[in-house]
C-alpha cells in the first residue's frame, strides 16, 4: 500500500511539473510577437493534426512497451519543443515547436491515467480513481493558472527567456518520470517480430472492443466536444481579454480565475455521483455554451466570468466521463483506448480550430 501511495504521489508531481510553465499564456505571447489570431489558429491546428496522427500509436506503444517509458518520452518531446521555440523567428518554426508539444501530450495522455488506474487496481483500490482523476484536473488547472499568472512576467522578459525556464522544468519532469515503476507494458525483452505482433494485436483488440462498445464511443465524443469548445474559448480569451482593454497586469489574474472554475467543477462532480450521465452532460454543455456567449459581450469582466463557467463545466464532465470509461476498459489495452478518446478530441479540434479563429476574430 505504501508503494502505491508513493507511485500516485510521483504521478501527481510529474503532472504538476508537466503543467507548470512560464509560457502558459502562449497565445498571448504569440500575439505580442505580432502573430495574428488566424496564424495562431493555424498553429493550434498543427497541434491537433500532430495529435491526430500520433495519438493512437502512442497509446499502443504505452500498452506494449510500458507506460513509464512513454511518460519519459513525452517529457523529452516537451523539452525539444521548448528549445525550438527559443530559436523560433517565423511561423514554420513556431508550428514545429507546437508539433513537439503535441507529441509530448500524445505520449503522456493515455499512459499516465493507465499507469495510475492499473497501479491502483493491483492494490485493489480502483474506487480511489475518481478522486485521483479529480485531483489530477485540479493540479492541471492550478498549475495552469499559476503559469498564466506569469503571463505578465513572460511578456516582460521575452519569449526566449521564458521558454528557457520551461526547458529546465522539462528536465525536472524527465527525472521525476524515471522514478515511477511500471504497471502495464508487456513487450520487454521480445524480438522485433514479437514486438510487431504485440503492437498489431493490441491495436486490433482495442478496436474489437470499441466495435461492441457503442456507449464508450458516445461518451468519448460527448466529452471531447465539450472539452474542445472550452479549450478553444480559453485559448482565444488570452488575446481577446487584452483586445477588450483589460490592463496587462490583470491578464494573469483573469486567466487564473478561469482555471479556478475547473477546480470547482472537478470537486463538485464528486458530490453528484447519483446523477445520470445525460443530465450531467446537458448541464455542463449549457455552462460551456454560456461561456462562449459571454465572450462576445465586449466586457472583459463578463468574458472572464464566461471562461470560469466553461472551465467548470468542462472539468466536471471530464472527471465523470473518465471514471466511467476506466471502469469499462480492459487493462491490456487501457492506454490505447484512452488515446482513442484523445484522438476523438483532436479530430474535433482540427475542425473547430480554424473556425474558432475566424469566429473569435469578430466582436
Amino acid at each position: 500500500m505504501f508503494q502505491i501511495r508513493k507511485q500516485i504521489q510521483r504521478l501527481y508531481l510529474s503532472s504538476a511539473l508537466g503543467s507548470l510553465s512560464l509560457t502558459g499564456a502562449w497565445v498571448a505571447l504569440l500575439a505580442a510577437r505580432g502573430y495574428s489570431l488566424m496564424e495562431i489558429g493555424i498553429a493550434e491546428t498543427v497541434f491537433h493534426i500532430t495529435s491526430l496522427l500520433f495519438e493512437l500509436p502512442s497509446g499502443v506503444f504505452a500498452d506494449v512497451f510500458g507506460r513509464k517509458k512513454m511518460l519519459v518520452a513525452g517529457s523529452v518531446m516537451r523539452m525539444i519543443g521548448n528549445v525550438i521555440m527559443v530559436a523560433s523567428n517565423n511561423l514554420p518554426m513556431v508550428c514545429a515547436s507546437i508539433a513537439f508539444q503535441a507529441l509530448s501530450y500524445n505520449f503522456a495522455s493515455g499512459a499516465d491515467s493507465a499507469l495510475a488506474y492499473d497501479s491502483l487496481k493491483l492494490a485493489g483500490e480502483e474506487l480511489y480513481y475518481e478522486k485521483y482523476a479529480s485531483n489530477q484536473l485540479i493540479l492541471y488547472r492550478l498549475c495552469g493558472g499559476v503559469s498564466t499568472l506569469c503571463a505578465g512576467l513572460a511578456l516582460f522578459i521575452g519569449h526566449r527567456q521564458a521558454y528557457c525556464v520551461d526547458v529546465l522544468l522539462s528536465v525536472l519532469q524527465i527525472l521525476m518520470a524515471t522514478t515511477l515503476w511500471e504497471a502495464g507494458g508487456q513487450a520487454d525483452g521480445c524480438s522485433t517480430g514479437c514486438v510487431l505482433r504485440d503492437l498489431a494485436d493490441c491495436f486490433c483488440r482495442s478496436f474489437a472492443f470499441l466495435k461492441d462498445a457503442r456507449r464508450a464511443i458516445g461518451l468519448m465524443f460527448c466529452n471531447s466536444f465539450v472539452g474542445a469548445v472550452d479549450t478553444l474559448l480559453l485559448f482565444f480569451l488570452q488575446a481577446k481579454l487584452l483586445m477588450a482593454s483589460m490592463p496587462d497586469w490583470a491578464l494573469g489574474m483573469a486567466l487564473l480565475s478561469m482555471e479556478l472554475g475547473g477546480i470547482l467543477g472537478s470537486r463538485l462532480i464528486l458530490k453528484c455521483g447519483r446523477l445520470r450521465y445525460r443530465l450531467v452532460f446537458l448541464f455542463m454543455m449549457l455552462l460551456v455554451c454560456a461561456g462562449v456567449c459571454m465572450e462576445h459581450s465586449g466586457s472583459y469582466l463578463i468574458m472572464t466570468a464566461g471562461g470560469f463557467l466553461a472551465a467548470l463545466g468542462d472539468d466536471a464532465l471530464q472527471v465523470c466521463t473518465n471514471t466511467i470509461l476506466q471502469n469499462m476498459f480492459p487493462s491490456r489495452q487501457r492506454a490505447t483506448l484512452l488515446s482513442v478518446e484523445s484522438f476523438t478530441f483532436s479530430v474535433i479540434m482540427v475542425v473547430l480550430s480554424p473556425l474558432a479563429g475566424a469566429l473569435f476574430s469578430r466582436w
